[in-house]
């Protein structure tokens, strides 16, 4: 029954939000405490990661890549797994206040993605992380190997990308719910999705089709 599978993939969804945010829980308690070994945070971020592909949790990064891969109905799919990323951001957001951190880091984090922010750029930053989430998914699809997580999330941590399910719990922990926040979150998912779904779509048409072998 299709409600059972969004219900089902909905349960996914907000451990993989979950998941996530733990992750950004120690990049902040790294960062706001021992500011020098944020490329400590980063590699540790990557349980997030590692936690959904480990258990299978749907993550919306990890997802929409596969976009051109499925029916238009996957886009449903989608939508459940956002919302759900979204719920699992907040339940560890609100455990997790942003006075839980040294110099509430995470205010200061949040606060400066709102600072007068270059939608372009940020759409830009969102693209790019959404290639390295793609990369680290197709590598443990296709190849069961964690490899692809430990490199991708310190790569787009510490280069400054925007990653929509992290940012989404960063302004959950900061209790920043405005419009502007809302907007930023929406720029990043579409940034994401055509990130995501820049290497899949190309692999359809960028590879040589191999001679079939003659026959006498």
């Amino acid at each position: 029954m299709k409600g059972d599978h969004f219900i089902k993939c909905f349960i996914r969804a907000i451990l993989a939000g979950m998941s996530i945010a733990i992750g950004g829980c120690v990049l902040l308690g790294v960062v706001s405490s021992y500011p020098e070994y944020k490329w400590v945070g980063a590699i540790l971020f990557s349980i997030g990661l590692f936690s959904v592909f480990t258990f299978g949790f749907d993550l919306y990064t990890g997802k929409v890549g596969y976009l051109v891969d499925n029916k238009p109905s996957f886009l449903l799919d989608l939508v459940v797994i956002i919302l759900g990323n979204f719920v699992g951001c907040f339940i560890v957001g609100y455990m997790m206040p942003e006075t839980c951190f040294n110099l509430t880091e995470v205010a200061k984090v949040a606060d400066n993605k709102l600072i007068d922010p270059d939608w372009f750029r940020v759409f830009c930053k969102g693209v790019f992380c959404g290639v390295l989430m793609f990369i680290a998914a197709d590598v443990y699809k296709t190849q069961k190997n964690y490899l692809g997580a430990f490199i991708c999330v310190p790569v787009f941590i510490l280069a400054g990308f925007e990653h929509s399910i992290a940012d989404m719990f960063y302004f959950c922990c900061a209790s920043i719910f405005t419009m502007d926040s809302l907007i930023f979150i929406l720029v990043v998912i579409l940034g994401n999705a055509v990130g995501g779904v820049i290497i899949p779509a190309c692999r359809k048409y960028m590879y040589e089709v191999p001679p079939a072998p003659k026959t006498e």
